[in-house]
């Protein structure tokens, strides 16, 4: 973990303790993760363990600032740096993952860790600073500019099956009751392989760079039984595979993909109704389905579910550019990467995947 020196904190009000800012360390992660659990706006992209995965998967420097009050932690910001020279320079709260930005119990903390974020990204001279918000941090000041990139689909569920089912679009219902009929089940594993058989398939056909093995086995790790791994089967044949994370009263399928014969069995379909039963059936009310850009298959498969899009409030500072990031698949001039990739074989793509993916975040 690289350390910076502590942010000045402003003169205390009477009566009160000052406000500082300090660095996590190792004995800090249980106390930092207490303070996730109880503080309303963190989320599981919060947790003090993706120090941790970024650590030793991608080696990229971490600082996780914590805010601190009289021995109590009232605010936390996790920032990470990529530096590429493909895609630019960046820090980003977080990388990897779909939220970010402060989280905070006390209001005097944000400030502080707004500046102090500032100041590593100047020390660093990155091209900007980047928060991956659920809604705006910085409304109305001009110094941030936002990007309405993506959007996130979450949606309450009933811990009926039936209500859950019948909130499924007529259409999306009838894949669902496909899938069952194929006689696909549900295996539950620790071991990331066929999972990522089936991811890796599914994202090469996309033409996209694939995340690697050892990420996937690191989360797992890290998360143990707040991390599972679902797969779906027919008969001994693997179908599809999801990675998902369990926060509150809450199920966040993250990663997910499927193989080819998916789709004459409505595997994908199949898996993610078979997720929300289990999900349901253990007192999760909230199905998390990810955040999609406008435009992509991903997000017209979730909006068939009936889920309603909310835009995701990411917010940038410019430091060293001049210009906004655009590292989107969407850009146009991504188009023939990701048409040469999709015709790499499927274990070149494996391999070369990882070293490309460590600089997108």
């Amino acid at each position: 973990m690289q350390l910076a020196d502590h942010a000045a904190a402003p003169p205390a009000a009477p009566g009160t303790r000052a406000l500082t800012v300090k660095l996590m360390q190792p004995a800090d992660m249980a106390r930092w993760d207490a303070f996730v659990a109880a503080c309303p706006e963190a989320t599981f992209f919060h947790r003090a363990g993706w120090q941790t995965i970024i650590d030793r998967v991608y080696g990229h420097k971490t600082w996780f600032y914590y805010a601190e009050r009289d021995g109590h932690i009232v605010g936390i910001l996790c920032l990470a740096e990529v530096k590429s020279r493909l895609f630019g320079h960046s820090l980003a709260s977080l990388p990897f993952c779909v939220l970010g930005g402060v989280a905070a119990t006390d209001d005097a903390a944000r400030p502080m860790l707004d500046a102090a974020a500032e100041k590593l990204a100047r020390e660093l001279n990155v091209g900007h600073l980047e928060y991956r918000n659920l809604s705006p941090a910085h409304p109305g000041d001009a110094s941030w500019y936002q990007k309405e990139l993506y959007v996130t689909f979450r949606k309450e569920i009933s811990a009926d099956d039936e209500t859950n089912m019948n909130a499924i679009p007529r259409k999306q219902r009838a894949m669902v009751r496909k899938g069952i009929k194929c006689g696909l089940r549900a295996v539950v594993e620790d071991n990331v392989d066929r999972f990522f058989t089936a991811y890796s398939v599914s994202v090469h056909r996309l033409g996209t760079p694939v995340f690697s093995k050892k990420y996937f086995a690191v989360i797992k790790e890290v998360f143990g039984e707040e991390c599972e791994i679902r797969v779906i089967l027919r008969g001994d044949e693997l179908i599809a595979g999801v990675m998902s994370f369990y926060w509150r009263d809450e199920v966040l399928p993250y990663y997910g993909g499927s193989l080819p014969a998916a789709r004459e069995c409505a595997g994908n379909d199949f898996m993610y109704w078979n997720l929300m039963q289990y999900a349901a059936s253990r007192g999760v009310r909230i199905f998390d389905f990810g955040r999609s850009k406008r435009g992509t298959g991903a997000f017209d498969f979730k909006k068939n579910w009936g889920f309603e899009p909310t835009q995701l409030a990411y917010e940038y500072k410019l430091i060293a550019s001049t210009e906004l990031p655009d590292n989107n698949p969407l850009n146009p001039k991504y188009q023939l990467f990701i048409k040469m990739w999709k015709k790499l074989p499927l274990p070149v793509a494996n391999f070369l995947g990882p070293f490309i993916v460590r600089s997108l975040g």
